[in-house]
């Protein structure tokens, strides 16, 4: 067991290791500035490949719920043609703070683009305006009303009602006409109605050198670390801009990097979880978590069956979608999206614990240092991974105001992780993959709901279907951390604390704040 745990180690912190090293890779110059412009105070970084005669320059808008380090793979590959390229957190993303709103993002886009102009930092006949999904709207948008010499807009958000895609779900009313030089690039992975708006950007106001490309075998996300749409939006831009051939795609290592650390602190996760969650041995077993089994044990053993558990949470997740269309409890939060996403699992979670009464009213406290210490590492893994992610990925760590609403947020997804908790039972009822899988089972049941609410119902929480992958990974690694802690502890509070503070934290790290 010893061995196992060296081994372990070793490969976690040697990933770590190797993944730092491979995520510093690259021979680009990267500055951060503040540009105050329109009123809107905008983080952004500025990337050349470190020569002042530059050839143009670029500036590229992120999507919602991203932000600008996402974009660092398509802004060194434009870097690669000796383009300077601009990259603004939009308002309340990464480090720009809010309030957000579609119309503010394109408001701000805008002085942002025309500060740029006016300092002379740019020649809008020498620049491409650039973005993805919402950003790529923005792009487009920008281009109809301020002269550029081209676009590249990757997987632009839709802009007119068409294809199945109602007014309501629109971040903008009304597709441009698009300008001439203008490349608009789609995924085949994508939803339909998505390829099939972007092409009608094209299509339906056909400009001179404006190109429509769909890549295989890409998603909406993948099109931002591909190299074959970094590849056409270089050859677009050396078109366009008359330039030299020069450069190539830009290096994969510094992603690779990140997963490979992000796969390190994972391994790692496990054994640091365990060793503050699972009972001493000898003379102390007494005094330990032993004592928090006992007292929980008794109100959990008997799980309902995963038919009546998937019912149960069907019903008060149809209730739940009903009674926000009366009102959302928590929109002074004002977290974009995510007041909806965490005011339905509050109303959800209170709905399945009056279902499960009598065996909530039985559970006890047990000894409160041990909730501590699951609280205590349930934050140590969140600054260890969104640190990690900050460094390499995406800016995951956590502003002010972000923080100001974790305690609010982790209390509002607490009910529901706890009466997921009583529906698998005790751990000696249900373990292993079988518990993990029956709780991903029913998550789904609520995410099916959550998306017919936003198809069927108009609730227009679009974003919740966008980051639908984000929230699978995210919940299959927190449920596997809950089994961790409910198995060493017993107690099946101290699990539903342990995830409700990592969701809450990994809802905050991604939902814009308004």
């Amino acid at each position: 067991m010893k061995r196992r745990k060296l081994i372990r180690g070793v490969v976690g912190v040697s990933l770590c290791v190797i993944g730092f090293f491979l995520a510093r890779v690259g021979a680009y110059r990267e500055t951060a500035v503040l540009i105050d412009a329109g009123g809107c105070r905008m983080v952004a970084d500025v990337l050349d490949k470190g020569n002042d005669a530059t050839q143009g320059s670029v500036v590229l808008f992120h999507g919602l719920a991203a932000n600008k380090k996402v974009m660092s793979y398509i802004a060194r590959g434009f870097a690669e043609q000796n383009l300077r390229v601009f990259v603004p957190d939009l308002p309340g993303h990464g480090r720009t703070e809010g309030p957000f709103s579609f119309e503010r993002a394109e408001s701000c886009a805008e002085s942002f683009f025309r500060q740029l102009v006016a300092r002379r930092a740019i020649d809008p006949a020498r620049t491409i305006l650039a973005g993805h999904s919402m950003g790529g709207a923005i792009a487009a948008r920008l281009a109809a009303r301020n002269p550029v010499a081209g676009v590249v807009t990757i997987s632009p958000a839709p802009m007119a009602a068409a294809h199945g895609i109602r007014a309501a779900m629109l971040l903008y009313q009304g597709a441009p006409a698009i300008v001439s030089n203008t490349l608009v690039i789609s995924a085949s992975g994508e939803p339909s109605f998505m390829r099939d708006s972007a092409r009608d950007l094209v299509a339906a106001h056909p400009a001179d050198g404006d190109q429509y490309l769909l890549v295989p075998h890409a998603t909406h996300v993948s099109l931002l670390f591909d190299s074959r749409v970094a590849r056409a939006s270089e050859e677009w831009a050396r078109s366009v801009l008359h330039l030299d051939a020069s450069g190539g795609v830009p290096s994969g290592w510094p992603l690779l990097g990140g997963l490979l650390g992000l796969a390190g602190l994972l391994i790692l996760a496990g054994p640091f979880l365990r060793e503050i969650v699972e009972p001493p041995t000898g003379a102390e077993i007494e005094n330990s978590a032993v004592a928090a089994r006992k007292s929980t044990h008794t109100a959990d053993t008997a799980a309902p069956s995963v038919l009546r558990g998937c019912m149960e949470v069907l019903a008060v997740s149809v209730a739940g979608v009903l009674l926000l269309r009366v009102g959302d409890p928590l929109r002074f939060l004002g977290i974009f999206e995510g007041t909806y996403f965490a005011s339905f699992l509050l109303i959800a979670g209170i709905g399945l614990l009056l279902v499960h009464y009598k065996t909530a009213s039985k559970l006890r406290i047990g000894k409160f240092a041990l909730l501590l210490a699951t609280a205590f590492g349930a934050v140590v893994l969140f600054l260890l991974v969104t640190g990690w992610l900050d460094l390499t990925i995406t800016e995951a760590w956590l502003n002010g105001a972000r923080w100001a609403r974790f305690p609010v947020m982790a209390c509002a997804v607490f009910p529901y992780h706890l009466a997921e908790e009583l529906l698998l039972g005790s751990y000696a009822a249900r373990s292993g993959w079988r518990r993990v899988l029956f709780a991903l089972l029913l998550r789904l049941v609520a995410g099916v709901v959550l998306v017919g609410a936003i198809f069927l119902l108009h609730s227009g929480a679009i974003l919740l279907v966008l980051l639908a992958l984000y929230f699978v990974v995210v919940s299959a690694l927190q449920r596997a951390g809950m089994d961790v802690v409910r198995k060493g502890t017993g107690s099946a509070l101290a699990a539903a604390v342990f995830g409700a503070i990592l969701l809450a934290g990994f809802c905050l790290v991604i939902f814009p704040i308004k």
